[in-house]
């Protein structure tokens, strides 16, 4: 038997989610505070010894219940945590869940139970908020019920945990109420639940001595080795030794006792006197075991301080968890059928590979020595670390995605969760011109190329995907210059050429991450080979499968004519940003230009730098039109043009003072005087403003 799945309802921003478990290790990850810890809390709540506050309940629903008037006829809003487990009808001893089951048949796999933190009686509670608040003269109350409810114990005093037996219907759930007590006999003996917190305070100089690893391990010894044959086995020792302290205490106080029996002490009818050990083994560990750790080589001993936080953190967590499971095996009388173990940021402190082993070898390690059929637990990892994330498959992770939810016309929207198991993502089959890259190839690629590149997708607002190297080592400059509100979000910037954007929309679109495309038009000749051609010429078909793949269109031309708003794809999702003709002052008259590729884009928006020698492509620039887009064209394709070097070079300018000045002013943009070309300048405003719109509706 094993937890298969929860949901929660109305638990601070957890207005309704769905969570399902994997049977080893499942991953909660997600940006700060999209819900991961509120999950935890919510489990922690019902299953643990936390107290439900007012402000566990949803924003909206404290909204309802400052609005709510009996005379209505209108409920007030509980708190649910719904428990699916997984049974195997061979295995299971029915009498723990027969009153959960409603009818027993052959394809009995799967139990529910509901827990609700609802009210008790609506009446009551009335009448004694009525009577602490009245309603004044103006017809409003001095304090709204919510926060009657935040005093003095008057959520617990009013609002009781029920339980329902749940089973699934054609169409909806059908929940059947249990007796409180009965049903939360039965639940602990379906579920232990236990918590191995962020913040673990093994840090001596700031904590107790009840959280050094010291006492760590005396309280371990205590509860789990203290078995009938090893406390045996410890009395030995320590009466051995008691018996040879006792000794050395005859021999040296023998002077003391001599003293004080010159002093008439003890009298011939008082009974003598004599120091003894009485040590005992739980005494020993209690209060007179240090840790050192010990130099392999010269045999010194250190004293426990001087290891640093990130081996206390993995050494504490080991024992923590440890100690869970070891508890819950030793449970002799109606040991809980599953067990799950909540791990919250194990990653502090830690240096990533030791993250990697972690949580790749912490089941394996903590159930090595379990026998083949014995129970083992399952763990729930609450995250921030790439690195962890690096060694798991998509299957183990939840997404928490924060996003906003309607309530109506009369409210404002609230910023709620979803989350996302990747276990259900499925990418759909990609066509990459005429080759068709299947749903298992596509997954297989996403995995792969996350991995490498210890992405941190899964914690950022938004990303951005980028052809190369050009354009990464760029945009920080350019958000500085046309989106600076960017810098205060977080931003994940995936370079992955011009041939493999679509294969990631899948998966942004399933995570709801919206994401800006800056790739190349990357212009070709269809007569003539498909050659490297300059993007006005007549005909010329765009290479770059990523434009293609989004606009089901090849033709320059055509791209080139392509309204702001089909730029804008996938329901607001996404943006792709190419380069489109520009109109560039070439000694006073306007004329188009139509880059290929960054580099060619940046010269002719930037062309009078260019010319003043503040930057160069190597060339000689010609002054004719014509002539000088055929030139730069021409250099930037070729083989002795190095990209990287040329970026660097723009970040390197730094401008003189008459470099960028005349007498109009200030010629190029805050970039540091130079210009963003105009395509990358509006995929960056869009994301800027579709990341604002969503931070103006949460205010």
């Amino acid at each position: 038997m094993q937890l298969s799945n929860i949901s929660i309802r109305n638990f601070r921003r957890l207005k309704d989610v769905e969570i399902d478990f994997e049977g080893r290790e499942t991953l909660f990850v997600g940006p700060n505070n999209s819900g991961k810890t509120s999950a935890t809390a919510a489990v922690r709540s019902f299953l643990g010894n936390r107290d439900f506050k007012i402000h566990d309940f949803s924003m909206s629903c404290i909204l309802n219940i400052d609005k709510f008037d009996p005379a209505q006829c209108i409920d007030l809003p509980s708190i649910e945590l719904d428990i699916w487990f997984q049974v195997d009808p061979k295995s299971i001893s029915f009498g723990r869940v027969f009153d959960l089951a409603t009818s027993l048949s052959e394809d009995f796999s799967e139990i529910g139970m509901r827990c609700a933190l609802a009210v008790e009686d609506v009446s009551e509670l009335w009448a004694e908020y009525d009577n602490t608040f009245p309603i004044k003269e103006d017809g409003e109350r001095k304090q709204p019920l919510s926060h009657f409810l935040e005093l003095n114990g008057n959520l617990k005093k009013y609002f009781g945990l029920h339980i329902f037996s749940l089973e699934k219907g054609q169409d909806e759930v059908v929940a059947t109420p249990i007796d409180p007590k009965n049903g939360r006999k039965i639940l602990n003996s379906l579920l232990r639940v236990d918590f191995v917190d962020a913040q673990r305070n093994i840090d001596d100089e700031n904590a107790t001595r009840s959280n050094r690893l010291s006492e760590a391990f005396a309280t371990y010894y205590r509860r789990n080795l203290e078995q009938a044959e090893l406390a045996e086995q410890a009395v030995a020792v320590i009466e051995e030794n008691n018996e040879n302290l006792t000794s050395h205490y005859d021999q040296h106080f023998e002077p003391l006792m001599n003293m004080i029996g010159g002093l008439g002490l003890p009298s011939g009818n008082d009974r003598a006197m004599r120091v003894v050990s009485k040590l005992s083994s739980e005494a020993a560990l209690r209060g007179n075991t240090e840790l050192f750790y010990v130099d392999p080589n010269t045999k010194h001993e250190l004293p426990e301080g001087y290891n640093g936080l990130g081996f206390k953190n993995l050494v504490f967590m080991a024992i923590q968890i440890d100690h869970f499971y070891r508890q819950w095996l030793s449970t002799e009388e109606n040991r809980p059928m599953c067990q799950i173990i909540f791990i919250e940021e194990p990653e502090v402190h830690l240096h990533a590979q030791v993250q990697q082993t972690f949580i790749r070898q912490m089941w394996d390690v903590l159930t090595a020595e379990a026998l083949k059929d014995e129970d083992k637990p399952q763990l729930a990892i609450t995250t921030h670390s790439s690195h962890i994330l690096d060694t798991v498959d998509f299957a183990k992770i939840r997404y928490f995605r924060r996003q906003l939810v309607g309530e109506g016309s009369e409210c404002r929207d609230f910023e709620c969760t979803t989350v996302h198991s990747l276990r259900q993502f499925q990418p759909d089959p990609v066509d990459v011109d005429g080759h068709i890259l299947s749903s298992e190839e596509a997954l297989l690629f996403l995995q792969k190329y996350l991995r490498l590149t210890h992405c941190d997708l899964f914690f950022s607002d938004a990303a951005i995907l980028v052809e190369g190297a050009v354009e990464k080592l760029l945009l920080p400059r350019m958000i500085d210059g046309v989106a600076e509100d960017l810098n205060r979000k977080y931003l994940t910037v995936l370079e992955v050429g011009g041939a493999y954007a679509m294969r990631f929309a899948g998966l942004l679109e399933f995570l709801e991450i919206p994401y800006l495309v800056i790739t190349d038009i990357d212009s070709v000749d269809p007569s003539n080979n498909r050659k490297n051609c300059i993007a006005t010429e007549v005909n010329a078909v765009t290479a770059n499968a990523t434009i293609r793949y989004f606009f089901k269109e090849n033709r320059v031309g055509k791209l080139a004519n392509e309204p702001y708003n089909n730029c804008i794809q996938a329901e607001g999702m996404r943006f792709v940003a190419y380069q489109k003709p520009v109109s560039v002052e070439i000694e006073g008259q306007p004329h188009l230009f139509h880059g290929r590729t960054l580099e060619e884009a940046f010269v002719y928006e930037n062309i009078d730098l260019f010319k003043e020698g503040a930057f160069s492509i190597g060339i000689e620039l010609p002054k004719e039109p014509k002539e000088l887009h055929q030139a730069i064209w021409s250099r930037i394709k070729s083989s002795t043009f190095k990209k990287t070097e040329f970026a660097m070079d723009v970040l390197s300018f730094e401008p003189s003072a008459e470099s960028h000045q005349d007498g109009s002013g200030i010629v190029n943009d805050a970039t540091g005087y130079w210009k963003v070309p105009c395509y990358i300048a509006e995929g960056l405003q869009w994301l800027s403003g579709r990341l604002s719109q969503k931070q103006e509706a949460e205010q």
